[in-house]
C-alpha cells in the first residue's frame, strides 16, 4: 500500500507536524485541532509506504492514522520526565 501525503508544520509549536492525505488536505482534521495547530505551513509532499523510514514516527502508525482518521499529528519530542508522563497519558486518550 502507498499513501501520498502532505506534511505541514505548526507556526505555533516548534517540531509539531501534521500529516494528511494529499487528496483530502486538512478537510478531515477536526476544527479544534486546526485552531490549536494554527495556519499549516506546507513542508513537503511524500509517498509513504510500509517500508519507508520516518525520522520520528512509526510509519505503520502514520499510515493507520491517515486511513482511519485522515491525519496524523506528530508532537514535539518530550523534554523531561514530567512531560514524558503527560505525553504517555495523552497517548492513551481516545481520538475522535
Amino acid at each position: 500500500m502507498k499513501l501520498l501525503c502532505d506534511i505541514y508544520r505548526s507556526p505555533r509549536k516548534d517540531e509539531m507536524y501534521l500529516y494528511v492525505q494529499k487528496q483530502d488536505g486538512v478537510s478531515r482534521v477536526p476544527e479544534n485541532l486546526r485552531e490549536l495547530f494554527g495556519t499549516p505551513v506546507h513542508v513537503t509532499t511524500m509517498l509513504i509506504t510500509p517500508e519507508r523510514k520516518l525520522a520520528r514516527a512509526d510509519v505503520h502508525k502514520v499510515m493507520h492514522a491517515l486511513q482511519e482518521q485522515g491525519y496524523y499529528l506528530q508532537m514535539p519530542p518530550v523534554q523531561d520526565d514530567e512531560m514524558r508522563a503527560i505525553a504517555a497519558q495523552n497517548s492513551k486518550l481516545p481520538r475522535g
